[in-house]
């Protein structure tokens, strides 16, 4: 099994202190331990280290992701992703440009999406992505 683990698991995991209530991150933590494969993507990064305060905090987060294989898109995926927004607003579900982007890199290397937001779920009504259910 390969994972995609989106900004919200890991924003859940790397709060200092926090226990593992949320079953999200209890599979992020066994599937490291087993040595499953575990990706993510530039965006991803770049959203945690938005949203996580001071120097070593980043420090911290840049350093275990050092050890993450990233998935990048192509200009392909790009232009699937819009296609995947349109058919979602089609349908009544809007969903944001970054999501539509990550649910494509599952989609396009039939990668699980690991995740805690529920506008996945959304996505996953419309398209074949396949999204992680504890």
């Amino acid at each position: 099994m390969s994972l995609f683990v989106d900004t919200s698991v890991w924003s859940l995991a790397l709060r200092r202190g926090a226990p593992v209530r949320d079953p999200e991150v209890g599979m992020l933590i066994q599937a490291l331990e087993i040595g499953e494969t575990v990706l993510t993507t530039g965006l991803v990064l770049q959203e945690l280290l938005q949203g996580f305060a001071g120097p070593k905090s980043s420090e911290r987060i840049v350093e275990r992701f050092a050890a993450l294989p990233l998935v990048a898109p192509d200009r392909e995926d790009h232009i699937d992703a819009a296609a995947l927004r349109n058919r979602c607003r089609r349908a009544g579900v809007q969903i944001g440009t970054i999501d539509a982007l990550l649910a494509q890199l599952c989609l396009r290397h039939d990668l699980i999406m690991l995740t805690a937001d529920q506008d996945f779920a959304a996505i996953a009504k419309y398209s074949t992505l396949k999204v992680w259910k504890g």
